[in-house]
């Protein structure tokens, strides 16, 4: 009778014990932000841990990734911390966008070719930039993959997510300016004026730039060119919208005055030719955005640029000024 009882228990044991052993035990990861954010949304599939965003970092900084270029590029290597994770590199006459703050956008790269989640984007960059040997790399972390994942069969979804995780991690939130609205730094009158002038119809930035991003998701054709040819199309290339002509996406101006060359081709290379080119240089055609309403540029004099400018500083984040 006895004999009969001890064989349902061990089996019962055995079976506790395999199901723990696969059971997936993470410890979730909290972005803090400051009152002037809002929430981060994170896809339900992939919410932030601790475990995926190290591995994240881990696959960020791996040069093993790539298989296309021989040249052995990480993420890390276009997407530098010190220059806000964008980087003084042109490739295929593009520069290269900032990582701050990805978790807010939609849309991704210059002209949008990549519409939907971080996830999205990173797995193109993974397929078509690195042309990623995804078993290789599988094989590289399956430990990791497994304290994330339990048994599953590991694909390239599975290193997709951890990369995002550490992505959306990438905050830029303290910057002198957010101090400013959040009444814990104050701002000189330089830097007081170009806020007033990057705010107001006179500077004329805060169309384009006025979101807590400093950035408004969409496109504009800003009259960089009197001429549309192959080689500036912008989002015309995806679309195929003739009112897309010379469209590119705007960019967050967060740390504008780490994340130089500026524009889609890198054109500039200092904020001044920025200015400059903003106060009397704007192409005015019939493609050029209407918001563009100053024909030739807002004209602004010596010190209102150099107060613009100041404003712009404020906008950088000491963290990733420093690399940390």
């Amino acid at each position: 009778m006895n004999r009969i009882l001890i064989i349902p228990l061990v089996f019962l044991f055995a079976c506790q014990e395999s199901t723990e052993s696969s059971v997936v035990k993470t410890t979730p990861y909290k972005v803090e932000l400051p009152s002037n954010f809002p929430p981060m949304n994170s896809p339900s599939d992939n919410l932030l841990t601790v475990e995926g965003v190290e591995l994240g970092r881990k696959l960020f900084y791996d040069t093993e990734l790539d298989q296309s270029s021989g040249q052995n590029f990480s993420c890390g290597s276009c997407h530098l911390p010190e220059q806000a994770f964008s980087s003084p590199r042109i490739f295929k006459s593009h520069s290269v966008m900032s990582l701050t703050n990805l978790a807010w956008q939609e849309t991704f790269l210059w002209k949008g070719m990549i519409d939907g989640s971080v996830e999205d984007v990173i797995r193109f960059e993974l397929e078509e930039f690195f042309k990623i040997d995804a078993d290789a790399v599988i094989e590289k972390y399956g430990g990791e993959l497994k304290t994330l994942y339990g048994d599953e069969t590991f694909s390239q979804t599975h290193l997709v997510r951890p990369l995002a995780q550490f992505v959306r991690t990438i905050v830029s939130a303290d910057s002198k300016f957010d101090r400013f609205v959040r009444n814990e730094e104050k701002l000189s009158p330089l830097e007081k004026k170009g806020m007033e002038l990057f705010f107001d119809e006179k500077g004329d930035c805060f169309h384009c730039h006025g979101s807590f991003l400093f950035m408004d998701n969409n496109f504009h054709n800003t009259g960089l060119d009197s001429a549309i040819t192959s080689e500036n199309r912008g989002r015309y290339d995806i679309t195929g919208k003739a009112s897309d002509m010379g469209k590119y996406k705007t960019p967050s101006l967060r740390n504008i005055a780490l994340t130089a060359p500026y524009m889609h081709d890198g054109r500039f290379s200092s904020l001044e030719e920025v200015v400059n080119f903003y106060s009397e240089g704007v192409h005015f055609t019939e493609l050029t955005d209407p918001m563009m309403n100053h024909e030739g540029g807002i004209l602004l004099n010596e010190q209102e640029k150099k107060a613009i400018i100041a404003f712009l500083h404020t906008l950088t984040d000491k963290k990733w000024e420093t690399g940390k």
